[in-house]
């Protein structure tokens, strides 16, 4: 069997996963009224041999909003939806994540309720930063960021529980297992981030202060599905959308030891390539991760092959890869892996947006 190590199950908290191979959370913006139907019920179960699929980033609340078109967690239709979708995946005997989404001031007021400013640690709005829109004319694009206002001191306890809420909502939903989003810099990476939080409440200043919020989100979010059952995705030294942090380095390792305190089942590391500059991580700060996050898998996302994987994972420095690209345009990608058979290659104009075009209809290996 070709890249044996990737087909070796893996215990990750309270599941075992059948494969090394996961797929990664990725915005296709094919929800017009933000709830899944049955054209996600296809797509998910299409890619269902991934040894876990991580889902879309999904908003928690109104206020989570930047994007058109992305699916919440926040209604009962948006529940139902997503359930039917669970139930897709879970025929194929397959497991699945949710994970969970605040844009902070990666938004515009035009999807926020009432027009009004989107949220961040600050009031600084993200430079180069571009929310997703409808415009007057009933197209769709992209637009400047709006200023957001910095959310009060007295508001975060109901934030917290708006994360909450969205994991009782996935559990109900029959989720395994919920991912915290605290990367690609929105929200929870923005409080994190020296550039983007300028507080002087007991949620800015210190790297401790700055790392309180995304810490009790996960606290709450263990609190519906228990330690074992929840993830959380970082990007360290990433740089989009205006943010700009001192203290990344730091960051990624104070968050992983406080992580391995609270026993979560992984830490999803996010490297992406098209963040302008590429984020290659070093071997020597992956291994410093490695030794601070020792009790759950570490999975590590972006630019990875079959071969990488591969290497990372025999070196004891990964214990799973997470793919986005070549999942959207090879839904079974694992088998593909598995027969060192060539991959379809994914069609950008169709990444956001549309129907079954360049979402449901890659072709599969044929026996």
């Amino acid at each position: 069997m070709a890249h044996d190590i990737l087909f070796k199950p893996l215990k990750v908290g309270d599941i075992t996963l059948p494969n090394r191979v996961l797929m990664a959370p990725l915005t296709r913006a094919r929800t017009p009224d933000m709830v899944p139907g049955a054209l996600q019920e296809t797509y998910y179960g299409q890619r269902a041999t991934s040894g876990l699929i991580i889902s879309e980033a999904t908003n928690i609340s109104p206020t989570a909003r930047g994007y058109v078109y992305t699916p919440g967690i926040y209604t009962d239709e948006q529940e139902a939806g997503w359930k039917d979708v669970v139930s897709a995946v879970h025929a194929h005997g397959a497991h699945i994540a949710m994970q969970l989404w605040h844009v902070g001031r990666v938004s515009h007021v035009s999807v926020q309720p009432d027009n009004q400013a989107p949220l961040a640690p600050s009031a600084l709005r993200g430079e180069g930063a571009q929310a997703f829109i409808e415009f007057e004319d009933g197209s769709s694009g992209r637009a400047d960021a709006s200023t957001p206002r910095a959310i009060e001191t007295g508001e975060i306890p109901g934030l917290i529980d708006e994360y909450r809420q969205a994991a009782v909502r996935a559990k109900r939903a029959g989720f395994d297992m919920v991912e915290v989003h605290a990367a690609n810099a929105y929200l929870l990476q923005q409080f994190m981030a020296t550039g983007s939080n300028q507080r002087t409440d007991d949620y800015g200043g210190s790297l401790e202060n700055r790392a309180r919020l995304p810490l009790e989100v996960v606290d709450a979010v263990c609190e519906v599905f228990g330690p074992g059952r929840v993830g959380l995705r970082i990007s360290p030294f990433i740089e989009i959308f205006g943010l700009t942090d001192d203290e990344s380095e730091e960051m990624a390792f104070y968050m992983a030891e406080e992580l391995n305190k609270r026993g979560i089942a992984y830490l999803h590391v996010n490297e992406p390539d098209w963040a302008g500059d590429d984020i290659h991580l070093t071997d020597e700060f992956r291994a410093a991760l490695r030794a601070r996050f020792s009790k759950g898998a570490l999975f590590f996302c972006g630019h990875y092959t079959a071969e990488r994987a591969e290497d990372v994972i025999e070196r004891g420095i990964a214990d799973a890869a997470v793919f986005g690209r070549p999942f959207i345009a090879n839904p079974d990608l694992p088998e593909r892996f598995r027969r060192e058979a060539t991959l379809n290659e994914p069609n950008p104009d169709t990444f956001y947006g549309g129907g079954a075009e360049g979402y449901t209809d890659y072709p599969f290996l044929i026996d």
